[in-house]
């Protein structure tokens, strides 16, 4: 089963373009859930009932998995099974009518402008990982860019004097997103004097952010770097490598900005994923309004 499941990682790779992290989870998922049927006898996908599948999703709720790793699992399993059938791999499909848990809606979590403030004030620059780490920061929460198209930018990628990157996100789109001032003077300065100080002359390397070997930075290097500001600036909320990305959307929202621009800009391709942005101002709006209007609470 695991031949068939590195087959259909493979379709989702080369055929469908889907992003690494993607089709990683992806991976994750179904190796979870065929080492499972394994263990109950199973050698092939086609000798699936609909009775194993929800063995496993009780399973996995036996576990503490949380709504969202079990309705993600759903999807993962569905996907497969549903590429099986296509290919006339299997009759049937038994993963048909299973249903998701209900999810509870969490709103993002993001830092207030003197918090982002802060954390872009943190690295020093007279550093060329300093300057990286400022550029970097100031990059995130001028474009609300994800960390995985960061950290894939290539030099060519940036245009810092017209004030603009070329990015590439989710199933392989292209989009160009505004660079504000202060970023691009961070980034140019980056770009134009410690850039090169971290680069290894003998290995020509075209990424944008380089670490201490002169190669591409990783998703898990970005995360240390962010959580050492965080806690450097004194700040208590929680830290993501999304933190900034949320934020972003947030403070442009509140600040009257188009939320068809904001989407084009995140790069979702359901406005309503850029929905949630707006319910999170309202709902910081009625905060302001309860602790600042005098007639707001009972006495």
């Amino acid at each position: 089963m695991k031949n068939e499941v590195q087959s259909f990682i493979r379709h989702l790779a080369e055929e469908r373009g889907l992003a690494k992290n993607t089709v990683e989870s992806y991976e994750r998922d179904l190796l979870q859930f065929v080492h499972y049927l394994g263990e109950q006898g199973l050698d092939r996908l086609a000798d699936t009932k609909k009775m194993h599948i929800l063995s496993y999703l009780n399973h996995l709720k036996q576990l503490g998995r949380a709504s969202a790793t079990v309705s993600r699992c759903i999807v993962s399993v569905r996907a497969l099974y549903q590429h099986q059938l296509r290919e006339r791999l299997i009759d049937s499909d038994p993963s048909t009518d299973l249903e998701a848990p209900k999810l509870e809606k969490r709103l993002p979590k993001v830092l207030s402008v003197e918090e982002v403030g802060t954390l872009l004030e943190a690295p020093q620059t007279a550093s060329p990982g300093g300057m990286r780490d400022k550029a970097m920061l100031e990059l995130l929460y001028a474009t609300g860019i994800r960390v995985s198209e960061l950290i894939s930018l290539d030099v060519g990628d940036v245009n810092p004097e017209l004030g603009f990157i070329r990015c590439t996100g989710k199933s392989s789109r292209e989009r160009i997103v505004p660079l504000g001032k202060i970023a691009a003077r961070c980034l140019d300065a980056y770009i134009q004097t410690m850039r090169p100080k971290l680069l290894k002359q003998s290995a020509p390397e075209e990424a944008l952010f380089v670490n201490h070997l002169g190669t591409r930075i990783t998703r898990q290097g970005f995360w240390k770097i962010i959580k050492r500001y965080a806690l450097e600036a004194n700040i208590h909320n929680e830290i993501t490598p999304h933190t900034l990305r949320h934020s972003f959307a947030a403070h442009l929202l509140e600040n009257g900005a188009d939320l068809r621009a904001v989407q084009e800009m995140l790069g979702h391709a359901d406005i309503s994923t850029t929905q949630i942005y707006i319910q999170l101002a309202k709902h910081k709006m009625k905060d302001v309004y309860d602790r600042a209007h005098p007639r707001a609470k009972l006495e």
